[in-house]
Formats: structure tokens, C-alpha cells, sequence
């Protein structure tokens, strides 16, 4: 088996009220390039994976592994060099993009014994939740449920000039710390609203209601407990529409705000909104026009 290529695209994950069920996928990439040979290397390249492990404890490479469990199989051995564009703990799914594009290498490497089923439900079960790892995996707007009995999922493609604009900010926030400020319990009031705004946003972006976004999007299960951990989101999730946004959410569980907007109207204004929401709290970052990636994990061979 010669040289190949995995590349995996970010996600933004939840979109306000589709907590841990609801994500889509954007154009930065996790990247490996895999050759078979006598001895396993893995080679993280470049500075955001600077002190990451390079060895088989390496998260990717453990990835693999997972593949190669499902399947009964040993992993072969081979050269894994890794290079990421996808911003670390910034609510962008680095981690999942890993993930899915390890599982997606092991399996290649192993002559595909794994269907796409498979290698979804390897990867959301690994992740605790498939909101990321599918979006990574089948690209563009995906809606799954992780259970008992499986890994089910609906991918949506994209609606006419559905675009999104995201605001980084310069500050790290792990998952773990995200999630342990969401409460154990919620009111029946939450649960009823959280149902109906997600099942009103899958239908919006089923359909291509853009107008129906800002409304559908509106969220109490995590982000009003995590806004205190980003400042000026509360800020964002109220006034964005004001500036030219189809509608707000945090991404993931933060610090990454993501925007919709109309890709036939500029941008311009809402980029301003956001730069001076960050100046305002005394935050640097930047501000980016995105795609909707459609292709989600690419295999190439030269």
C-alpha cells in the first residue's frame, strides 16, 4: 500500500439549542499522511501541535487504533505525519477532526473493513456525543443521535447563501470546563423550549428559512451558563441580528462565536459589530467569512 492522505474538516457543534445532536462542518482541516512501512512513527508537524506526543500515545494514533479495534484487526505499522489548521480548544471540534480523521487512517490502512456506519458510531462513542464527529466525517450540516442500539444521523446539505462568520478569540477553554458549569437538573420549561427551538432549527435549515434562524436558535440548556466564561457573548447571542447576523450561537462549548449570514449581503458590518463586542472586553482575535465545507473526511492518493 503507497502514501495516502486523510483530511478531516472542523465543526461547529449545538448551534444554540441542538445540544450535542447538531453541527456542521467548515473549511480547516486536521490532515495525515500515512505510509506503510516497518515501524510506526508519528510526526506531529507544525507549531499549533508543538508538544503534542510524538509517539503511539499520540491522540490521533490512538484513533487509529480504535479502527483497528472494531475491526478485530492489528494496526499496521506506518509513518503518521499530522498537521492541523483547526484551531486548539477554541469550540471549533479540533478534537473531533483528529479523532475522525484517525479512525477514517486506520481504517484505510486495514483495506476498509469498516463502513461509514462503523467508523461514525467508533468516533461518537469515543467523543461521548456525535454532534462533531459527524459533520467531520460526512460534511455539511448534520443532525445525529448516539444511543444503545446506535449511531443514527441526517445529513443536510447547506441552504442557498447559508454562510457563517466566526469570531476566535485568542483564549483557549476546554470542554471539560465548559461542561462543568452546565447544572445537572433543568425544568420541564427549559426541556419543552429546547425541544421546539431545535426541532423548529432542523426544520429551518431542512427547508432554507434563513428568516426563521434567529428565532429557532435561541437557546437555555448550555449557553446561558457559559456565557460568563466568554465575554460578550450575551451581548452577541442578543444584538448580532442587529448587524447583519441571521442568527448567533456559541460553537461547541466555546470560545468561538458562531454567526449565519446571507451570502448575497457584505459582511463588513457584522465584522465591525464583532471586533468592537472583543475591544469592549478587552479581547483580541479575529473575524472570518466561512463555507460550509459539504465534503467532510477526503481520502487522496497521489
Amino acid at each position: 500500500m503507497s502514501t495516502f492522505t486523510v483530511r478531516a474538516p472542523a465543526s461547529s457543534a449545538n448551534l444554540g439549542p441542538g445540544f450535542d445532536s447538531l453541527g456542521l462542518s467548515v473549511p480547516l482541516y486536521t490532515t495525515l499522511r500515512v505510509t506503510p512501512q516497518a515501524v510506526t512513527q508519528v510526526v506531529p508537524l507544525g507549531p499549533d501541535l508543538e508538544g503534542t506526543p510524538a509517539d503511539e500515545s499520540n491522540y490521533v494514533y490512538r484513533a487509529m487504533l480504535l479502527a483497528a479495534r472494531r475491526a478485530g484487526r492489528d494496526l499496521p505499522p506506518a509513518r503518521v505525519e499530522i498537521e492541523t489548521e483547526v484551531p486548539l480548544a477554541r469550540g471549533l471540534g479540533s478534537s473531533a477532526a483528529a479523532l475522525v480523521a484517525g479512525i477514517v487512517a486506520g481504517n484505510e490502512l486495514l483495506g476498509r473493513p469498516l463502513d461509514d456506519a462503523a467508523v461514525l458510531d467508533v468516533a461518537a462513542r469515543e467523543e461521548g456525543h456525535p454532534d462533531n464527529v459527524a459533520p467531520a466525517l460526512f460534511g455539511g450540516i448534520v443532525v445525529a443521535t448516539l444511543d444503545k442500539l446506535g449511531t443514527h444521523y441526517i445529513r443536510l446539505n447547506p441552504p442557498a447563501n447559508l454562510g457563517v462568520t466566526v469570531l476566535v478569540p485568542d483564549f483557549e477553554l476546554s470542554t471539560s470546563k465548559a461542561r462543568a458549569v452546565l447544572p445537572r437538573e433543568y425544568s420541564r420549561a427549559d426541556a419543552v423550549h429546547a425541544l421546539s427551538h431545535a426541532a423548529l432549527l432542523a426544520a429551518a435549515l431542512s427547508v432554507g428559512r434563513l428568516d426563521l434562524l434567529r428565532h429557532a436558535m435561541q437557546d437555555y440548556i448550555h449557553q446561558v451558563w457559559r456565557a460568563p466564561l466568554v465575554p460578550g457573548l450575551s451581548d452577541i447571542l442578543d444584538d448580532a441580528h442587529r448587524h447583519g447576523a441571521l442568527g448567533a450561537a456559541l460553537s461547541g462549548a466555546g470560545p468561538t462565536v458562531l454567526c449565519f449570514h446571507d451570502t448575497r449581503e457584505p459582511t463588513q458590518r457584522l465584522h465591525t459589530y464583532l471586533h468592537g463586542v472583543m475591544a469592549r472586553n478587552g479581547l483580541t482575535g479575529r473575524v472570518q467569512d466561512l463555507p460550509i465545507d459539504t465534503a467532510g473526511t477526503v481520502i487522496e492518493r497521489p
